[in-house]
């Protein structure tokens, strides 16, 4: 019945030999090519690096952006002053585009200098002098394009002007210019306009002098336009259809900002009210990166705002990569940028990194890969399969994939698989300067408040979360449970018994280790909480929301994990999860009961943990980074004293007493710190975990031609389905061959 099907069917008519043919074809096609290659043929062999991303950032404005996801992208984009040392730890500051890193001068309330070591209630002002490099010059980009008469090519674009046109990309003509002074300054000021919103505002308007008035003067100045154009306009207006297609560009000129000051064109000044030893690390974040005043006025033209070609999706930078393209539902390219200045790979390190191999590129010219790939995984198991086939050229390690890649020695130290060994897989770990925390809107009539009985609320719910638990499951033990803000290697980390929260924790002294304290306990503190057995004094169940971003396939277990914990005090935990977007909208709301987040060191600083506590960087009223809007007078006092002082005693004395009343009132559930593992494979070099940096890949190696030569080895065909193919062929031809020797015979006769 097969035969007869297929010759009368779809063989029907054709020759036998031509079947042969094309099955034979169909083998060799197969035999060149390698199955499931999600590259174009044109980048086989290519000096390209491929990495992955799980959401879309939302911003690439280096004046808005501040999430690791967004920093991926735009840290090798965007260059601010100063950078950290790629290869040195402890963490050190070095130059990038300013000369050399800026010693701060301290003048007293009488005009005099003060010593480096003064008190900061002694110092009125604190004088960074800061020199740009020269020579540095910007991607080429339409911003900088100009007309013969020196007049820029595309200014006050028309909707027409831009037909067929959907990216930077399709501008025929571009140009650049050389960084200088006043593209820092414009940024700066960046900062501070309204409808940049910057996250960062609220902390840096109280150390930058005059910040804070020239804010307040730029938001009178968009209150007054909006105000005209509606009384122009009449009833009609609408002010987000306007702004849409006709942007506000505010005029910086008109107020002044006495906090910065130019000097020349490479040369300027920031001037801050108090002393702040910190404000050096600042100047290696990406809000302190130049714009120039180019880019707002090619970016501020209604037509480009209304086909979203906007800063926020395409950056100008003068880092050693520029965007290429931005398809956030697919993939992001990066591409070297023609005119990065120069710069060398470190020559120095520490002791490890020679042996390492990590040094063999000492003094080369920077960046050595040609090309970023970034392509859009949101699922962590064909983001791993096809690290595993060689399409992707780092990895992480989820839950589902940990046993296949890594073991626990007998000692208790991770070491990888037989089967990672065999493709020459490297494991590189690192604890990082990180937070993973869930914690409470300290707004919100049930879970807020600062009484004894809402403080015991959540320290009962703080012991119920069991984060060394959570930690074995779903990160198989690469965590370090949190007792407050502060993780490992940050000044002011206590080890062993006199670091542990004694509100979660007791010390046992037989294993030498904190033990959490029991849910008996937990149960206890509920009653006198006002909610025994999980019901308020009416017998209604107490029910909390729990917000999250945990959008992943894999998410549901850690929803459920949670439900369940609660569900140990008898609370009923009511379960919210949404897109980022959305989930940072209800953080600035004030929307939310209980929520999880996470925080990466900006520096390494107990200060840059702290102030997620701090109430005058609450969120809902001010737009800053404490998500639980967290205000405790005392230790808001505290805070003011200890992020100002330079490490040492004193600096850990106060440091205490603010750790102390935080674990007191448990704003936080506290969470763990986070332990990095990244895989690498056997082609990729100068491989070494930097956390506080975010512009590492231009010093990484790869051999393109040894990858791809693994991911044929890998990824060879499979000649079985041709095999059937072949046979089930001949079986098909068969009759028409005979039928056609018989009628050959008969004409004969």
């Amino acid at each position: 019945m097969l035969n007869k099907k297929f010759n009368r069917g779809l063989l029907k008519g054709v020759p036998a030999v031509q079947l042969w043919l094309a099955a034979l074809a169909s083998l060799f096609i197969i035999s060149g090519c390698t199955p499931n290659d999600p590259y174009r043929a044109s980048e086989k062999g290519a000096n390209i690096f491929y990495t992955t991303f799980l959401e879309p950032p939302k911003h690439l404005d280096p004046a808005r952006a501040y999430s690791s996801d967004e920093y991926d992208f735009i840290g090798q984009i965007y260059e601010p002053l100063l950078q950290y040392h790629y290869l040195k730890r402890p963490y050190t500051l070095v130059p990038l585009t300013a000369e050399e890193v800026p010693n701060p001068v301290y003048y007293g309330h009488d005009g005099k200098v003060l010593p480096m070591d003064a008190a900061a209630e002694s110092v009125a002002m604190a004088v960074y002098e800061i020199k740009v490099r020269k020579g540095i010059k910007y991607q080429e980009h339409p911003a900088f394009a100009r007309g013969a008469d020196g007049e820029p090519l595309y200014r006050s674009l028309r909707k027409g002007d831009l037909d067929g046109m959907d990216g930077i990309a399709d501008f025929p003509m571009k140009g650049s210019k050389e960084l200088v002074a006043d593209d820092f300054i414009y940024q700066i000021m960046r900062l501070a306009d309204p409808r940049v919103e910057s996250p960062v505002l609220s902390i840096i308007e109280k150390y930058v002098a005059g910040l804070q008035e020239f804010s307040g003067a730029l938001r009178d100045d968009l209150s007054s336009i909006r105000e005209e154009r509606k009384r122009a306009a009449g009833a009609s207006y609408n002010q987000a259809v306007d702004e849409q297609e006709n942007p506000i560009i505010l005029d910086y000129s008109k107020h002044p900002l006495p906090g910065v000051e130019k000097v020349d064109d490479h040369t300027f000044r920031i001037i801050l009210k108090t002393k702040y030893p910190q404000f050096a690390y600042w100047l290696a974040m990406p809000f302190f990166a130049p714009v120039p005043k180019e880019a707002a006025e090619f970016y501020g033209q209604g037509p480009l705002a209304g086909k979203n070609i906007t800063l926020d999706r395409f950056p100008i930078g003068t880092g050693p990569y520029m965007m290429e393209t931005n398809n956030p539902n697919m993939e992001v390219v990066l591409t070297r940028n023609a005119n990065f200045h120069y710069e060398e790979y470190p020559a120095e390190g520490e002791s490890s990194d020679s042996p390492n191999g990590l040094l063999k590129k000492a003094g080369s010219k920077l960046p050595f890969i040609d090309r970023i790939v970034f392509k859009l995984e949101k699922e962590a198991i064909p983001r791993w399969n096809k690290f595993l086939q060689g399409y992707y050229d780092t990895s992480g390690i989820t839950s589902d994939s940990f046993d296949q890649a890594v073991s626990i020695s007998s000692a208790g130290r991770p070491e990888l698989t037989e089967a990672m060994e065999e493709r020459d897989i490297r494991l590189l770990t690192s604890v990082r300067p990180s937070t993973f925390y869930s914690g409470f809107n300290m707004l919100e009539a049930t879970v807020g408040g600062y009484s004894p009985e809402q403080q015991k609320l959540r320290q009962a719910i703080s012991i119920a979360l069991d984060y060394e638990e959570f930690i074995e499951i779903f990160s198989n033990g690469r965590g370090v449970g949190a007792h407050s803000p502060l993780p490992p290697g940050i000044f002011g980390y206590r080890e062993g018994r006199e670091g542990i929260n004694p509100f979660v924790y007791d010390w046992d002294e037989t294993r030498g280790k904190p033990v959490r304290k029991s849910i008996e306990y937990a149960k206890a503190l509920m009653s006198e909480a006002g909610y025994p057995g999980g019901r308020d004094k009416t017998g209604r169940p107490l029910v909390i929301t729990f917000d999250n971003p945990w959008t992943g396939a894999d998410s549901t277990q850690m929803i459920n994990w949670y439900i369940k914990k609660f569900s140990l005090l008898g609370i009923q935990l009511e379960n919210r999860t949404t897109d980022y977007n959305r989930f940072q909208e209800k953080m600035f709301s004030g929307n939310f009961q209980f929520f999880s987040w996470g925080w990466n060191a900006d520096y390494p600083d107990p200060e840059n943990f702290f102030f997620l506590l701090a109430g005058s960087n609450a969120k809902v009223p001010h737009k800053g980074e404490n998500a639980a809007n967290y205000a405790n007078a005392e230790f808001d006092r505290l805070f003011k004293i200890m992020e100002n002082m330079e490490n040492g005693e004193a600096r850990g004395k106060v440091i205490d007493e603010m750790v102390a009343i935080a674990r007191q009132d448990a704003p936080w559930t506290w969470g763990y710190h986070p332990v990095a593992f990244t895989l690498a494979h056997a082609w990729t070099g100068n491989l070494k975990p930097n956390s506080m940096a975010n512009n590492t890949m231009k010093y990484l190696i790869l051999d393109a031609a040894e990858r791809q030569a693994r991911r044929h080895e890998w990824n060879r065909p499979i000649f079985w389905p041709v095999a059937v193919v072949v046979v089930i062929i001949a079986g098909a031809s068969l009759p028409a061959i005979m039928a056609m020797r018989r009628k050959r015979g008969l004409g004969k006769k």
